[in-house]
């Protein structure tokens, strides 16, 4: 009897799935626990995974399509078996397959589960013709603009033939040798579409959803903080210098190590408003906001009152890499109980984050900058980097905010207190 496959929720905040690749070709043996295709979600790319054994009888979604949690994305059964090709309601961005002739036999959901996966790679790159319209990211649209390459000479290796900035390497240039830039071709303004409408992946969706939820109902104010950075810059030196090429911390790893310590001592600021009631909780698990070519994401260091600085080092560093590649697991990037957002690295003096719900605060931190300072009555230059705390009022008042900021620049000015 054959058994539909539908598109399960892959991840806690996953409405739909855009499913990216067939693994799995019409007529092909399935055995369970084989990769059936890979699904897109609000988060990360992930394998659906068959239940049942058979033959895979047909393909209910194109590649490219987005379709509803729960919805039939294919059938398993018997070779030869007939059964329903419709697509499922709903569907958008690819046609289903043509229905097959027989009625529908008696079925039986079956869904599929979920393992983490990296991002898909198609097997054939799509080159544009030059003077096509052609599809690719904002990132990649902007490097290409910086660098002078010709996008219509770029083969895509993104969903649907999109040119992204892995496309955008030396080697990787369409008409150019490997370290060479190919040369800019400036199209005439009647040649040149006068817009392009770039469809919504589904993490910016879900980032957009959530802004909404965050930035209208949460009452929020700011508290922004000078820290006096010297003291850190000078152990992070030594600190560097006796690991060698293993172990290197970086200005971010202390402050994340710094804010689970403060947090420890407030653990007002780390809490979920719950509707009904603050939880407060015990734990800390850090969230940091990673940009990634589609939008933010968020990876959790679970615990992280209790691990050491390199640990944290090292565990942010794997989750940043692995939150580029999209390859993060569900219960890696949920359940933090406080964020920190940097800037830094881009120059950013000052600026302030959207609260992450049900999270009561984050922290956004800036560069880290020399600049004249007071120092015993004398004028120095000084490294100096600023630190706003959004909170959410329901559950954090102003001064209960103001000695968590007190506490944590206490920390970063003295970081011996942080290794006791």
């Amino acid at each position: 009897m054959a058994t539909k496959v539908v598109m399960e929720a892959l991840s806690p905040t996953m409405e739909e799935g855009r499913l990216v690749e067939w693994k799995k070709q019409e007529g092909e043996a399935v055995a369970v626990g084989d990769v059936l295709a890979e699904v897109e979600t609000d988060k990360a790319v992930m394998e659906l995974v068959a239940r049942t054994g058979g033959t895979l009888l047909k393909q209910l979604v194109a590649a490219g399509a987005t379709v509803p949690v729960s919805s039939a994305v294919g059938w398993i059964g018997s070779p030869g078996e007939t059964v329903d090709g419709g697509g499922p309601e709903g569907q958008r961005g690819g046609a289903p397959a043509a229905p097959a002739p027989a009625p529908a036999p008696s079925t039986k959901p079956i869904p599929a589960v979920a393992a983490s996966a990296p991002p898909a790679s198609p097997a054939i790159a799509v080159a544009t013709a030059p003077g096509a319209r052609v599809k690719a990211s904002p990132l990649a649209r902007k490097i290409a603009a910086d660098t002078g390459v010709d996008l219509s000479t770029v083969s895509g290796s993104g969903p649907e033939g999109r040119v992204i900035k892995r496309d955008l390497s030396a080697d990787q240039r369409a008409g150019a040798p490997a370290g060479q830039t190919a040369s800019r071709q400036i199209a005439r303004p009647s040649e040149r579409p006068a817009y392009e409408d770039v469809p919504l992946t589904q993490i910016r969706k879900t980032i957009a959803k959530r802004l909404v939820q965050s930035i209208g109902p949460i009452p929020t104010f700011y508290l922004t903080s000078e820290v006096d950075m010297e003291r850190v810059a000078e152990a992070r030196g030594a600190l560097n210098e006796a690991a060698g090429e293993q172990g290197k911390v970086s200005f971010n790893d202390i402050v994340l190590k710094a804010v689970a310590t403060a947090l420890q001592q407030h653990p007002v600021c780390n809490a979920w408003w719950q509707d009904d009631h603050v939880r407060i909780w015990h734990e800390v698990h850090l969230g940091m906001a990673v940009a990634i070519e589609e939008g933010l994401i968020t990876p959790v260091i679970r615990n992280a009152e209790a691990k050491s600085l390199r640990e944290i080092g090292s565990e942010a560093r794997d989750l940043a890499k692995r939150a580029r590649e999209r390859k993060l697991k569900p219960d890696e990037y949920t359940g933090s109980t406080f964020s920190v957002s940097n800037l830094g690295m881009f120059d950013i003096e000052h600026f302030t984050a959207i609260i992450n719900p049900p999270e009561a605060g984050i922290l956004a931190i800036g560069s880290i900058a020399a600049v004249p300072a007071a120092v015993n009555g004398e004028v120095r230059v000084r490294r100096r980097m600023r630190m706003t705390m959004s909170c959410d009022h329901r559950v954090i008042d102003g001064a209960t905010g103001a000695q968590f900021l007190k506490t944590l620049k206490l920390l970063l000015e003295n970081p011996l207190a942080l290794v006791w």
